[in-house]
């Protein structure tokens, strides 16, 4: 499928959906914040175009990525009468591409999906890639789906509305592909005087980092769609970055802040390990500390607490915990020999 992007264009996503063959109903589901900006050029857009339209609305936040409600989104899908040729629009950030994907894959066994993400985050990484899911009580996204959309529609002149903190919650995934994938991108990033707003940063720049971060992600999953093996590496920062999302009750620390703190721990526990020089772990923290991102473990949290955390993460295989761990800027490794001493050394 396609990662359109097109400044300005939101109003002219019907053009792009035409040649998809979609049938007449499309919901478009949003969050209440993300609709009041964007939903009506959205829907009057669709409608123009000869599309049937519904309107499902979520809280906004972590705590709602629930069975209860994707139950919700169910309810409304069936009072609209979707059909096999029916469209779930996800308009917002990863959250709703999560649930709304979620929805799509599940509903009628599998009904079209396509992802118009309205924060960083979700442009750069959560929308592009095909997985989907909700959170369980014990952790983070433990039930899901692989189900790719139809079509990314990006229109990055929408990130002018993104709070400064969701801003950057993104930019840690944006650093994350620097490091795993495209040292280029990391020196871009480097060469930046502040990376913690949009506000402040060149409208050049900031056309780079999305496109630059939405091909690594490509790259990533063209070559391993279901993480067999390669597409592993996108979790790097995610293993403990998970652990203090779930332990601090999701929304307390953001994602992008979580994989900041998991980040700045991977790159330690690489250097302990013989995997990696100083300057790699010093380079990285730069950019997190530039990009305003935390990166430590919440004092709140006990690190025995953290370690049974990951046992339940979805990366566990054959009950040791997989990491991915840096070797260069630009070079990652996957690692399931980290032990729970090692961990403990860099956190305490």
């Amino acid at each position: 499928y396609q990662v359109q992007i097109v400044p300005g264009g939101l109003a002219e996503i019907a053009s792009y959906l035409a040649p998809l063959g979609l049938g007449q109903k499309i919901m478009v589901v949003s969050n209440p914040e993300i609709y009041d900006h964007y939903g009506e050029v959205v829907i009057q857009a669709l409608q123009k175009a000869g599309y049937e339209v519904f309107q499902h609305l979520i809280p906004a936040g972590e705590t709602h990525k629930t069975l209860a409600s994707i139950n919700e989104l169910y309810d409304v899908a069936f009072q609209a009468n979707l059909e096999r040729n029916s469209t779930l629009l996800a308009l917002g950030g990863g959250v709703i591409g999560d649930m709304t994907g979620f929805g799509a894959a599940t509903w009628l066994r599998g009904i079209n999906f396509v992802q118009v993400p309205t924060s960083l985050l979700a442009m750069v990484d959560a929308a592009i890639g095909g997985k989907t899911g909700v959170n369980h009580p014990q952790g983070k996204n433990l039930i899901g789906a692989f189900y790719q959309p139809r079509l990314v529609y990006i229109d990055p002149t929408v990130l002018k509305t993104l709070p400064e903190r969701e801003f950057r919650a993104g930019m840690a995934e944006v650093i994350k592909y620097g490091v795993i994938w495209d040292p280029e991108l990391f020196t871009a990033l480097e060469e930046a005087d502040d990376l913690s707003s949009i506000d402040r940063l060149a409208p050049a720049l900031l056309t780079q980092i999305i496109q630059r971060s939405c091909q690594a992600k490509v790259d990533v999953v063209s070559q391993d769609e279901k993480e067999a093996g390669l597409r592993a590496i996108l979790n790097y920062g995610h293993t403990i970055g998970h652990g203090v999302e779930s332990l601090t009750g999701y929304g307390v620390i953001n994602h992008g802040e979580a994989v900041a703190i998991g980040m700045e721990a991977a790159a330690k526990i690489a250097h302990c390990l013989g995997l990696c020089d100083h300057e790699l772990g010093d380079r990285q923290r730069q950019l997190l500390l530039k990009t305003k991102l935390p990166t430590e473990v919440p004092p709140s949290l006990a690190v025995e607490d953290l370690l049974a955390s990951l046992l339940h993460d979805k990366k566990v295989k054959a009950g040791k915990v997989r990491f991915i761990l840096p070797t260069a800027i630009g070079q990652v490794i996957m690692s399931d020999a980290v032990t729970g001493e090692v961990i403990k050394a860099t956190m305490l």
